[in-house]
């Protein structure tokens, strides 16, 4: 184990001088390794060194020996030591995790407490070849995508530092090896022989017939990550600029949007990177129902030939398909919704920050699609402004019988998010009048008897007399 780790180490090139160091110490046989390893080089190196024992909660007085033997080596050690009980079961309840999950969740805030408190540069962990194979094995079973496949990093930024795994091109036979040639005491965890946990399972009824095969399979199981690290490091530098170039990203809307012919034009290895990079920056944590044929779903919904078409992700994403635009955004149907009562003279502010206004005129012209002249006969006062509902129809301006307000967004082209919150225009009666920008209705267009017309002026919210897309 020493050659291969200090190879290892010259590599990666692990070694750090006159520096502040943590151990995480479980007090079994790596963990132990792993602490005297560095134990033996530490006045070489000039490091100071402080070893943290995790007490889970989870088998009682056992586990709490566990952590007294380790304060007891490293006082016998001359390193100092950190002992702590977490409650596990606690949180697990709270946050409804697996246990497996939950321990690992309290263990590395702790972690990153002590990096902290401690001004260290490093965290050293005892994952070994074996777990990284385990680990590559569990996540190809489950179907993960190519980054996690790729198994645990020699190396991360953790808390003030960095996370360091020193020991992955090391066996757990070579780890056995070294404590008996150099007295390592150590204690064994009972539950590791227990098939009860996933990562137990993979190790007794999956690993070890392979290694009994392919005794060097951990190697190959580490060159595999490292080649495939660096292949994901490469793709997702590409992907960072694909997101940059294709995707409109609104971090405060929480809403991103790209146009679906430019997006495909780009290798499909990108794509699937920057759907997920759309999904971790919309997310502010990935959900756990959150699964590979979401992937799959959002590949269907690109190429489908339909015009319109939507997709409920979870956590309330939706993924709108509008032609040829895809907008992937939180939706809350019920903040969007509107019904407002314009009184004339008066105006209303739309919940966009554009303007409506209401004002009698004698004058019957019309400029433009954002202004409507009614002859006051026509109408019943006051009227509403709101958002659509179904069933909608209106009598447009030259035409017989009526047409439904859902067939008219189509006709006009309009994204279905848009359509949500278009505003129209009906009188007391119920009578719509105006699609405002796209359609304006048919009134009964009396000759204007009274010479007293109602003019309706929309503004956007920069002031100019523009909006949706259409014809007036």
């Amino acid at each position: 184990m020493d050659q291969t780790m200090t190879a290892f180490m010259d590599k990666h090139e692990l070694w750090k001088e006159n520096t502040t160091i943590l151990v995480g110490v479980s007090g079994g046989p790596d963990s132990m390794a792993l602490l005297h390893f560095l134990k033996e080089r530490k006045e070489r190196r000039g490091w100071k060194i402080v070893a943290l024992s995790v007490d889970h909660g989870l088998r009682g007085t056992e586990s709490r020996s566990d952590a007294e033997f380790v304060k007891e080596v490293c006082e016998k050690w001359g390193v100092m030591s950190e002992i702590v009980t977490l409650d596990v079961p606690a949180w697990k309840a709270a946050h409804q995790q697996s246990t497996q999950v939950a321990a690992r969740e309290v263990r590395y805030r702790y972690f990153e407490e002590q990096m902290r408190r401690y001004q260290a540069d490093s965290l050293f962990l005892a994952h070994h070849g074996d777990d990284q194979a385990e680990t590559i094995m569990m996540r190809m079973a489950r179907g993960s995508n190519t980054a996690a496949v790729s198994g645990m990093a020699v190396r991360r930024n953790f808390a003030s530092g960095e996370l360091i795994r020193p020991m992955l091109a090391c066996s757990k036979e070579q780890i056995q090896q070294y404590c008996e040639r150099y007295d390592v005491p150590f204690r064994i965890d009972p539950s590791n022989a227990s098939v009860d946990y996933t990562r137990n399972y993979f190790r007794h009824r999956v690993l070890q017939p392979i290694k009994e095969a392919y005794p060097s399979f951990h190697q190959h199981a580490q060159r595999f990550s490292e080649a495939l690290k660096a292949d994901e490091a490469y793709l997702a530098e590409q992907a960072a600029k694909m997101f940059k170039e294709a995707v409109a990203y609104d971090p405060e809307k929480q809403a991103a949007a790209f146009e679906i012919a430019r997006f495909c034009t780009y290798p499909i290895a990108l794509q699937r990177r920057v759907f997920h990079l759309i999904l971790n920056y919309l997310y502010q944590a990935l959900p756990v129902d959150l699964h590979h044929r979401h992937e799959a779903q959002f590949f269907e919904l690109i190429a489908s030939s339909k015009a319109n078409s939507s997709l409920d992700f979870p956590a309330g994403l939706q993924l709108t398909k509008s032609y040829s635009r895809l907008s992937i955004s939180f939706r809350d149907e019920a903040k969007d919704l509107f019904h407002y009562t314009l009184h004339a003279p008066g105006c209303v502010t739309l919940p966009d920050g554009s303007l409506l206004t209401a004002a009698f005129t004698p004058h019957q012209t019309e400029e433009n699609p954002y202004i409507f002249v009614i002859p006051l006969e026509d109408i019943t006062l006051p009227l509403k402004v709101r958002t659509r509902k179904n069933g909608d129809k209106m009598k447009l301006r030259g035409m017989r019988g009526t047409k439904k307000v859902k067939d008219i967004f189509i006709d006009g082209k309009i994204p279905a998010l848009q359509r949500q919150v278009w505003p129209i225009v009906e009188d007391a009666t119920g009578t719509i009048l105006w699609l405002i920008g796209l359609r304006k209705g048919e009134t009964g267009r009396t000759t204007g008897k009274t010479g007293n017309y109602l003019c309706l002026c929309y503004q956007a919210k920069n002031g100019e007399q523009t909006g949706g897309p259409g014809n007036a």
